[in-house]
């Protein structure tokens, strides 16, 4: 299996969901970025149970990222991917920047966040992130059953 990094875009209504011992936060209306690492035993596979969880919801939530696929206010959109042996998820996450909820699934870093909010689509910057870092970047549109409320 492929190990590599990902962008993981969800579009959301504004919404309010307790994320574990983060507590409950806000979350404006718009897109939210998730990076994650894919470098574990299963690979770039992660994505997939991102998106199962997403459509299925068939278990409790284990990670951050699992409580907003889990949250019927976001929609996973647009997922970016690059294969790569290099651990660069946090200079992603520092790429990317900005806006973010504080943290947010980078308990196992010193990052501020791998979460960030922007009002509109992402997916530019996204590429432009990936590139930036020399990453050769493949960009998959999710297919949703229903939409945000």
């Amino acid at each position: 299996m492929d190990k590599g990094v990902y962008a993981l875009a969800l579009k959301n209504s504004c919404s309010e969901v307790r994320i574990g011992a983060l507590g409950v936060r806000e979350f404006a209306a718009g897109w939210h970025i998730y990076v994650g690492s894919a470098r574990g035993s299963g690979g770039l596979a992660r994505v997939e149970r991102h998106r199962r969880l997403a459509l299925l919801r068939d278990r409790p939530p284990r990670w951050h990222i699992d409580y907003l696929l889990l949250d019927s206010h976001f929609a996973p959109s647009v997922v970016v991917t690059a294969v790569t042996n290099r651990d660069c998820e946090c200079d992603l996450a520092r790429a990317i920047g900005g806006a973010h909820i504080s943290g947010f699934g980078c308990s196992d870093c010193t990052c501020p966040s791998h979460l960030f909010f922007r009002p509109g689509d992402p997916v530019s910057e996204l590429l432009d992130a990936f590139v930036g870092l020399d990453l050769d970047a493949r960009i998959e549109t999710i297919k949703h059953e229903g939409s945000v409320q």
